[in-house]
């Protein structure tokens, strides 16, 4: 296997760790109740969501990335952009469908500690 492909297993492996270990942090050690909106009800988030979510998103990115690796001029960079648009996006689930403030404020931890591990692994390729 080669350092490229290790690097990208690394990243997408990297992305669900990193957020499952602010989830610990959040929810068990400082006591937070992680609570989602979902229509009429209500979700906690739990350690299975956090990690299932995350690494979609990190094989979702891997795959943007191979597709423009093949048929865009500057996938680097191509694929940036696009990560960090669709990173920005997401912020806007935690803000209208967290319950409470602190639930709000992990929410977008969460997404940004995945957006960053996901933004600078991928873009290094």
């Amino acid at each position: 296997m080669n350092t490229s492909v290790k690097r990208l297993l690394l990243t997408v492996i990297g992305a669900p760790a990193a957020a499952l270990a602010v989830w610990a942090l959040a929810v068990p050690v400082a006591g937070t109740t992680l609570t989602a909106r979902m229509g009429d009800s209500t979700q906690p988030v739990g350690p299975v969501l956090v990690v299932v979510t995350s690494l979609l998103a990190g094989l979702a990115g891997w795959g943007l990335l191979a597709v423009l690796e093949r048929f865009a001029s500057q996938p680097g960079r191509t694929w940036t952009i696009v990560a960090l648009i669709v990173l920005a996006l997401s912020l806007f689930g935690p803000i209208g469908n967290a319950v409470g403030i602190a639930a709000t404020l992990v929410l977008l931890l969460l997404h940004l500690v995945v957006g960053a591990v996901l933004v600078l692994g991928l873009a290094r390729r």
